[in-house]
């Protein structure tokens, strides 16, 4: 399809301090044990997109995930992996690697997304419709299980910066407005003139930016350059591209007439433009209208750029692996709701047992659950809608709900863990109760200890 790929797999996220460090990047965390940039290289794959190019923030995390990389798509994959500064942002990763852009698409996909809406179907809404933007919606993921254990700790409330206003033309194919991020906690501005010259606009906040775009690249590559301070895909370059969408090609110089608080010298303009274009949707010279003079009569020519969406539908799995609650849910859907994407066949039982992990008497791994290579379980155990990594020793009378534990994790007798993460080679000593903690790598906890909603990491 003559779309270049790039994938953003960032590097050590704050957001999920303490589950990432610098021996684990965030894109080689767990999904169903196994690393979640396995999720999108897989999705690429399958609609033949083999030729990548992989950003990852700082040397270390690159020659890691690298490493694995090479080791697991041998023969599979065409992937370069280009390593970038830390904290540049999405759009200043892609400012970093401009050089190797060539094609005259690119799709963008971020690292730690799992979904299974096929990627082509974006490349190909791009096309028909020559955007210089498409961007993939989908349907915003409820978070937190359905039983008590949000098995997020402290991260369970709900930010509101969370979420997206979206603004869609009555065909649901363009998009017409954007607040993402912060600017949802302030008042939302949208310019009159689209209101008066739409007629009707439809106003969104159930929709999710899933982070996967096709982007014009001599687009893309012309903001990148002017907009030095644009460091957000999602938050400066989408909602820049949009509100200049009707203003000239990229019209960077009107632009910035807006942003400079000068937005009625081309409000006028944009009121025909804008009602001409909503009306020409389908049409194939959309972005080629013409804008009434000033006196109503002489046309000038004024070509326009086009913001599209392509909205996944919603029996379509669509998540992003961005906070801790997000982690612990998609672990938990992989082996429950969304148990096609995990590439495991599951028992009668419905769950995934190792043919090599061990279970002591009257231990139960419910439906739902996976335990992993070479772990073991002692007695009268019961492990629900959980995912126990490889190579775990497990004592007696352990109880396990909602959680994910990691690889060589060690578990004293008569714990019980709810709603917690466990991260790799960790040491629960007798009797310890977790209830909504996250346990960074290589931390022991005392016998008896109990915590609720802590995470617990070696300093």
């Amino acid at each position: 399809m003559d779309f270049q790929v790039v994938v953003l797999a960032g590097g050590t996220s704050k957001e999920l301090i303490p589950l990432v460090s610098k021996e684990v990047p965030k894109a080689l965390l767990p999904v169903a044990n196994r690393p979640v940039l396995s999720y999108v290289l897989e999705f690429l794959e399958q609609s033949n997109l083999k030729h990548l190019i992989v950003v990852v923030e700082g040397e270390d995390a690159a020659l890691r995930v690298g490493g694995w990389i090479s080791s697991a798509y041998v023969d599979r994959l065409h992937v370069e992996v280009a390593a970038v500064p830390e904290n540049i942002g999405t759009a200043g990763a892609l400012r970093a690697i401009g050089h190797y852009l060539t094609a005259h698409d690119i799709l963008v996909v971020s690292g730690d997304l799992v979904c299974d809406v096929p990627p082509g179907a974006v490349a190909a809404a791009h096309r028909r419709h020559d955007a210089v933007v498409t961007a993939m919606l989908c349907s915003a993921p409820v978070s937190g299980p359905s039983e008590s254990g949000s098995s997020g700790g402290k991260d369970k409330t709900k930010k509101p910066g969370r979420y997206n206003i979206i603004g869609l033309d009555p065909t649901k194919q363009f998009l017409l407005f954007i607040a993402a991020g912060a600017e949802v906690e302030k008042d939302i501005r949208v310019q009159k003139s689209i209101l008066r010259a739409v007629g009707q606009m439809e106003i969104r906040t159930d929709l999710m930016d899933a982070h996967l775009y096709a982007f014009k690249r001599s687009a893309l590559q012309e903001i990148l350059d002017q907009k030095e301070s644009f460091q957000s895909l999602r938050q400066d370059v989408l909602p820049y591209l949009v509100r200049s969408q009707l203003r000239s090609e990229l019209s960077l110089d009107v632009a910035q007439a807006e942003e400079n608080g000068n937005d009625k010298v081309v409000s006028l303009d944009n009121k025909v433009m804008l009602s001409q274009l909503v009306a020409n949707t389908s049409s194939s010279s959309f972005h080629e209208l013409c804008a009434m003079g000033p006196n109503g009569s002489a046309p000038f020519p004024r070509k326009t750029h086009k913001c599209c969406v392509y909205i996944a539908s919603k029996n379509k799995y669509c998540a992003r692996l961005n906070s801790i609650q997000a982690f612990s849910d998609i672990n938990r859907d992989v082996i429950g709701e969304a148990s096609h994407l995990s590439g495991y066949s599951f028992s009668a039982h419905n769950n995934i047992i190792h043919s090599s992990a061990e279970l002591g008497s009257k231990t139960t791994v419910g439906p739902q659950c996976m335990l992993g290579e070479g772990s073991q379980m002692g007695d009268k155990c019961s492990v629900k809608r959980s995912v126990l990594g490889r190579h775990c020793r497990i004592g007696s009378n352990v109880k396990v709900v909602n959680s994910v534990i990691m690889n060589h994790v060690t578990i004293g007798d008569g714990c019980s863990i709810q709603g917690s993460v466990i991260c790799s080679n960790v040491q629960l000593q007798d009797r310890v109760v977790l209830r909504d903690c996250q346990v960074g790598a290589g931390f022991v906890v005392s016998a008896g200890s109990e915590y609720k909603g802590e995470s617990l990491a070696r300093k």
